[in-house]
Order: C-alpha cells, then structure tokens, then sequence
C-alpha cells in the first residue's frame, strides 16, 4: 500500500481509532478555530489512503471473484469425468 506523506499529516497508516485521536493546532495566538493548511493536508490524506484502499478492495474482491470461477469450472470438470468414468467402467 502507498502511504501519502505529509509533514502535517499523521505518520503511518490511518486507522479509525487514530483518527478520532487527531488533535489539530490552533490558530496563531491560540484564536479559535483551526490552521486551514493543516486541515486541508489531513483531507487531502484521507482522501488519497481511502482511494488506495478502495482500489485494492476492488483488486481483492476481482481475484476473489476469477478464483471462486476457477473453482466451479474445475468442480464441473471433474463431476463430469467421474461421470464418465463409472457409465464406462
């Protein structure tokens, strides 16, 4: 998996739990609200891991699929042999 890094953004990968531990800056002077850069650097992560992981749940659920296809035409194969085999023997 690709990380986004950032210097304002959390290091390592995001999990639920480290996100709801998130705790911006300030504003200079301590003024209320949030720093706009630092905000902005945290969505701007979320939205690229979200993507990354997205695409490979995608990946995931495609080979799942081809792999569970594999199986059934193999299955429908060897039925099918075994079939022939005791009508012949």
């Amino acid at each position: 998996m690709t990380v986004y890094r950032s210097r304002h953004a959390l290091p390592g990968p995001l999990t639920p739990d480290r996100v709801l531990d998130v705790v911006l800056p300030r504003t200079p002077l301590c003024r209320r609200g949030y720093r706009v850069d630092e905000v902005d650097a945290l969505l701007y992560r979320l939205v690229h891991e979200l993507r990354d992981r997205t695409r490979q749940l995608d990946l995931t659920r495609a080979e799942n699929h081809r792999i569970k296809e594999a199986l059934r035409t193999w299955q429908t194969r060897h039925t099918e042999e075994r079939s022939r085999a005791r009508q012949a023997g």
